[in-house]
């Protein structure tokens, strides 16, 4: 009895509940019209209200979902994928690779979206030098210049920007402008965040600070795709299908065989996924549920089942966000207003009036519309497409000898056996400059297994890592690693300085 009870709501409190979220929605709606007029410029106002209208649905459907906990799934309901809605790249055929004559319907998109301030930078992450004096934006531009030049084709680059990369990306994409190469950018939607406890928007004009705005995460790729012109743009050029990735993953280029099965199978939706580490246990993963596939996140998951969740026995791939998806099958659904991913609640604080103040973004992520389209299913590909760099932690693998470049692309030294290295750098190594200057050179790491470093260490030059090395640095010391230093499966704690007369 007491176990029903637990589930079941009163009357009453439905309509308590169903009468807070009206006085809410209510009041964020007469705070959003205000907000649109106080824009002046008319063109600037139309392009406002339609994001103000399409911020007040995401805030609406989010009060119905907290009053209800429907985001949370029922995990009786969960089952393993279908194998046709989970496909293996290696079963693909292999002839596949081989048809380049779908490159006429393809686009590629990276979303740039974000800042470099996890790292320590400043401005667009996509600007941060990742090899050989590189940018991420360089390799996505020297990768789709070389596809286009060995195929013959002219397989656009489109950039998603946030209003804080926007102005600094079309600064750096005028230097491309005599490649072989059309590049194209247009801004996802600026949302107003909300205080926590009012649930009323923290801007109070158009023009107000820019930390009273955020991007609404990548789910926002529909609706501003669709809003900025550039969906039928694409489909008046014939272009059929877009690849989506990430622009700090360095594994995400444009493979054919993907392209070729997409439009043999006639899927409106493709995502790739790769097999789960201890790294990866929180990554979200393909279940069908009620019939249907979707993705399951971790934020969706009850408390009791987590590890279950996180168990890579069970849950053996994740969501890489390389995502292939029909451009018609978009706007059909962006027009008929069918596009409802889970939203997904960011807690932030921010400084107003030298206090901090906590906000919430609601945001969505574009993973989790594959439930939306015909034909959606995932394809399990190998590790190499998934290399992204969020840490500097990453920073390191990708600058190290266990791979070069090619193309733009990072390839795998093929002397490596086995998955890549396990690296944990310290608090030590979280800005970019920090792990410049403790790092210079980066070791030779192809026979590195796992490595952690804590603490005030510095490495030399020509430094050697194998197996697994473990460096930690107690507070007030200092550690430094000696030039031509050769470290397998070793241990180093305390204090360490050599001196050189």
């Amino acid at each position: 009895m007491s176990t029903s009870k637990r589930h079941v709501k009163t009357h009453s409190t439905y309509a308590f509940e169903s009468n807070t979220s009206n006085v809410a929605a209510s009041q964020m709606r007469n705070v959003l019209n205000r907000l649109v007029d106080s824009v002046e410029d008319d063109d600037k106002r139309q392009k406002f209200e339609n994001e103000m209208d399409s911020f007040f649905t995401l805030f609406r459907r989010y009060l119905i979902e907290k009053s209800q906990s429907n985001n949370i799934l029922d995990w009786d309901k969960i089952k393993s994928p279908n194998p046709e809605e989970v496909v293996s790249y290696a079963k693909i055929d292999p002839e596949l690779a081989g048809n380049t004559e779908n490159l006429s319907k393809l686009a590629v998109l990276k979303l740039n979206g974000g800042l470099g301030t996890s790292m320590g930078c400043v401005g667009p992450k996509s600007v941060i030098e990742v090899r050989d004096g590189n940018t991420f934006l360089d390799l996505s531009v020297r990768q789709i210049e070389y596809l286009n030049r060995t195929y013959d084709s002219d397989v656009p680059l489109l950039l998603m920007n946030s209003f804080n990369t926007d102005k600094d990306t079309a600064h750096l994409i005028k230097k491309y402008s005599g490649n072989r190469i059309r590049i194209r950018s247009f801004n996802q939607s600026r949302f107003p965040r909300v205080y926590k406890d009012s649930l009323l928007p923290v801007p109070t004009e158009y023009d107000d600070a820019l930390d009273a705005w955020y991007p609404p995460g990548h789910g926002d790729l529909f609706e501003a795709l669709h809003a900025s012109g550039e969906l039928d743009a694409l489909i008046a050029q014939g272009r059929e299908i877009l690849f989506v990735s990430n622009g700090d993953n360095l594994g995400a280029t444009v493979d054919l065989k993907i392209l070729n099965h997409m439009i043999e199978t006639g899927a409106e939706y493709i995502m790739e996924l790769t097999d789960k580490t201890r790294a990866d246990v929180k990554g979200g993963t393909l279940i069908n549920y009620d019939g249907q596939v979707r993705l399951l996140e971790v934020a969706q998951v009850p408390k009791e089942h987590i590890d279950e969740f996180k168990n890579i026995r069970k849950f053996k791939n994740f969501n890489t966000n390389n995502l292939w998806i029909n451009l018609r099958a978009i706007k059909r659904l962006v027009e008929s207003s069918s596009l409802e991913m889970e939203i997904i609640p960011n807690q932030k604080t921010i400084m107003r009036g030298g206090h901090e103040i906590n906000v919430l973004q609601l945001e969505t992520a574009c993973g989790a519309a594959i439930r939306h389209f015909e034909g959606a299913h995932g394809v399990v590909v190998p590790r190499s497409r998934f290399l992204p760099v969020k840490t500097c932690s990453d920073l390191l693998l990708v600058k190290s000898d266990l791979f070069h470049l090619q193309h733009g692309a990072l390839v795998l030294d093929e002397q490596r056996f086995g998955p890549n290295p396990l690296i944990k750098l310290g608090s030590h190594f979280k800005k970019v400059s920090d792990f410049s200057s403790r790092i210079p050179h980066i070791p030779k790491i192809v026979e590195l297994d796992h490595l952690t470093i804590t603490g005030n260490v510095f490495l030399g030059k020509n430094v050697t890592l194998r197996g697994t090395v473990i460096i930690v640095c107690s507070d007030g010391q200092k550690i430094d690693i000696p030039n031509g230093s050769v470290l397998e499966n070793v241990v180093i704690t305390g204090n360490l300085q050599i001196l050189e007369h």
